[in-house]
C-alpha cells in the first residue's frame, strides 16, 4: 500500500493524470495500442484456425503482424502503467484488476508461443488440429480478458 501511494503522488504520474490532455492521450493511446495488439493475435489466430487471410501462409502473416504485436503490447503496457499508477492505491486488492491482468498474461504467453512456433504450424498439408484448439483458446484469452477490463470500473469504480 505504500508503493501504491507513493507511486499516485509522484510528480511525473500527478502531472500527467492531473491534465485533462494529457491524461485523455494516454487514454487513448492504450485502447489504441490494445487494438494494436489484439487485433494482430486475433488476424493470426483465425489464419490458424483457417477462417481469415485464406490467401495467405500463415508464417508470411505472422511475420508481416508480429511486430505490430510488439509495438501495441509495449504501448499498451506503457500506457496501462500511467492509468494504474494515476489511481494505484484504488487497485490494491481489487480483485476484478488483478484476474484481468492475469488473463492478460496469460493470452500474451499464448501470443508468444504462436510467434515461435507458427513458422513449423504452417504445412502444406494444413494446420494441426491441436494448432486451431491453442488459437480458439487464444482468442478466448483475449475477449474474456477485455471482458474483465471493462468490468473493473463497472463492478468496483475504479477506472
Amino acid at each position: 500500500m505504500h508503493f501504491s501511494m507513493w507511486l499516485a503522488h509522484t510528480a511525473v504520474i500527478r502531472w500527467l493524470s492531473d491534465s485533462v490532455p494529457i491524461s485523455t492521450f494516454v487514454e487513448v493511446l492504450h485502447y489504441f495500442s490494445m487494438f494494436l495488439l489484439v487485433g494482430s493475435i486475433v488476424l493470426v489466430d483465425l489464419r490458424l484456425i483457417g477462417v481469415a487471410a485464406k490467401r495467405r501462409n500463415a508464417t508470411d502473416l505472422a511475420n508481416d503482424l508480429f511486430p505490430v504485436m510488439w509495438a501495441g503490447l509495449a504501448l499498451n503496457f506503457l500506457s496501462g502503467f500511467i492509468l494504474y499508477a494515476g489511481a494505484a492505491p484504488d487497485y490494491v486488492g481489487n480483485h476484478v484488476f488483478y484476474t484481468k491482468l492475469i488473463l492478460i498474461l496469460a493470452a500474451v504467453i499464448f501470443g508468444i508461443i504462436v510467434q515461435a512456433n507458427v513458422k513449423k504450424w504452417d504445412r502444406p498439408t494444413g494446420i494441426p488440429v491441436s494448432v486451431k484448439l491453442l488459437a480458439v483458446v487464444s482468442l478466448a484469452l483475449w475477449i474474456v480478458s477485455i471482458l474483465a477490463a471493462v468490468e473493473v470500473p463497472a463492478l468496483t469504480g475504479v477506472g
